[in-house]
């Protein structure tokens, strides 16, 4: 296993840090790694924020679910899927660009989290433990509002990075489910009450947990929650803005490819 799989391997996240700065080049390392990472059309539909306020970190952990430790690291990065810089440039080229739509947001997303898991891993290799906040998607009025963003812009995710408390480095990361049950051949078909059960018992029986059990348990202390149906909510909210125009039917691709294709 060479070094690249063996970091990939062996990261996990870290949600305690020593308190220890990240020196300046470091970050400018974990930046630059983000920014190398394949995007659409070499569009970089996104902007990363690196938030250095401490009020606003303070305020973002209790946004973010009451989660203290966002608050405490040196480092918090928020990716944000960024669909108004090019539709500025166009109206600047003097282009009566359409708004953008679903499709927009969606490959802007994905920069986003390409670019986040390349700062990730950067990280990684420096030593530095990261975290990935999912939560920034919630509270859609304050956290716009705090972090300034545009009607066209949304935050993909949110990343806290910090050197590890050596338990944090110690802690066992979480096992995986198996392969055969996140690979399928050339066509999606969903897993039958046998493969799920035996899933969920190869990853959690060794814990104690029966599969009626852990279920429960998790369905009510994440999918049924108040923050899942908040972040619901939210994520609706920031939706409306790109509301799809409609078309004729099917757009025949161009004959010089799609925005789609990572560059």
């Amino acid at each position: 296993m060479n070094e690249v799989i063996s970091s990939l391997f062996s990261r996990k996240s870290m949600r305690a840090y020593d308190g220890k700065a990240i020196a300046e080049s470091e970050k400018g390392l974990i930046v630059q790694a983000a920014i190398q990472a394949p995007t659409a059309g070499n569009q970089v539909l996104y902007t990363i924020l690196e938030i250095e306020d401490q009020a606003i970190k303070d305020r973002l952990a209790i946004l973010c679910d009451n989660q203290p430790f966002i608050a405490r690291a040196p480092l918090v990065l928020v990716f944000l899927a960024d669909c108004r810089k090019w539709l500025d440039a166009y109206r600047y080229a003097g282009i009566e660009a359409r708004k953008p739509g679903l499709g927009d947001l969606v490959l802007a997303i994905e920069d986003a989290m390409i670019a986040a898991q390349n700062a990730v891993m950067a990280a990684h290799s420096l030593g530095i433990g990261s975290c990935y906040i999912g939560d920034i998607l919630e509270n859609k009025e304050e956290t716009a509002s705090l972090l300034g963003l545009d009607e066209y812009v949304l935050p993909a995710t949110m990343l806290v990075f910090g050197y590890p408390t050596e338990q944090q480095q110690k802690r066992e990361k979480p096992k995986r489910f198996d392969e055969k049950y996140i690979v399928r051949k050339n066509r999606y078909s969903r897993l039958g009450e046998g493969e799920l059960r035996n899933m969920f018992a190869e990853v959690h029986a060794e814990d104690g947990y029966s599969f009626e059990g852990y279920l429960q348990a998790f369905c009510a202390r994440k999918y049924m929650s108040d923050f899942a149906r908040e972040m619901d909510r939210s994520v609706g909210t920031y939706l409306e803005a790109f509301s799809a125009e409609p078309t004729e039917g099917p757009v025949t691709p161009g004959r010089r490819g799609s925005w789609g294709m990572k560059a």
